[in-house]
């Protein structure tokens, strides 16, 4: 998802009657709601390739590969939002206080953009930290062929691993591999 595009301010079960009609995705955060806006054709594209591969290589497993259709709730922080990409292995979970917040992924995926980048690089990744379930974060980058995937060692802190053009991404928790050609593969002019 791209930028916020503005702040208002409500309590949560309001915000979760807000999204199921809105035609709008939106952000909470401790009671307050940013409208969140749309990306470019690129960033769409990179994440149809994201979702394309991981459910690719997931297919016969026990693990789901959800858009950014599907709302993330972290518990701790109070924050729902709309990651690119989930992976969910197993049942989905979703929390007490609303049945459409998935709570258990364990994979979260962003494609970068220039107005959202210092924010999923920072707060955002500082929230998916606090989920429990979560063991890995990806980001995806929209200018150059490059991957960066941070991963959750058994420590509780957190390993980088990078890729670019020519190599491929090992999501060993997941037990796949994801070539950068691929998810790059078609870019569309700049």
């Amino acid at each position: 998802m791209s930028a916020r595009a503005s702040v208002q301010q409500m309590t949560y079960a309001d915000y979760c009657e807000l999204e199921r009609a809105a035609t709008v995705k939106h952000e909470y955060l401790r009671g307050e709601v940013f409208a969140m806006t749309g990306g470019t054709l690129e960033h769409a594209r990179l994440i149809g390739r994201v979702i394309h591969l991981l459910s690719r290589e997931l297919a016969s497993g026990p693990c789901r590969v959800f858009s950014s259709d599907a709302r993330v709730r972290v518990e701790e922080t109070d924050l729902d939002t709309y990651p690119d990409v989930s992976v969910v292995c197993g049942e989905p979970e979703t929390s007490e206080r609303s049945e459409l917040a998935l709570v258990n992924p364990v994979l979260l995926v962003e494609v970068l953009s220039d107005s959202t980048e210092a924010y999923d690089r920072g707060q955002k990744a500082a929230h998916y930290r606090r989920i429990p379930s979560l063991r890995g974060y990806l980001l995806v980058s929209q200018h150059e062929p490059r991957l960066e995937l941070f991963v959750r060692r058994d420590d509780g802190g957190w390993s980088l691993f990078e890729a670019s053009t020519g190599e491929r991404l090992s999501i060993e928790f997941l037990a796949v591999s994801i070539a950068v050609d691929e998810v790059y593969q078609a870019a569309l002019p700049r």
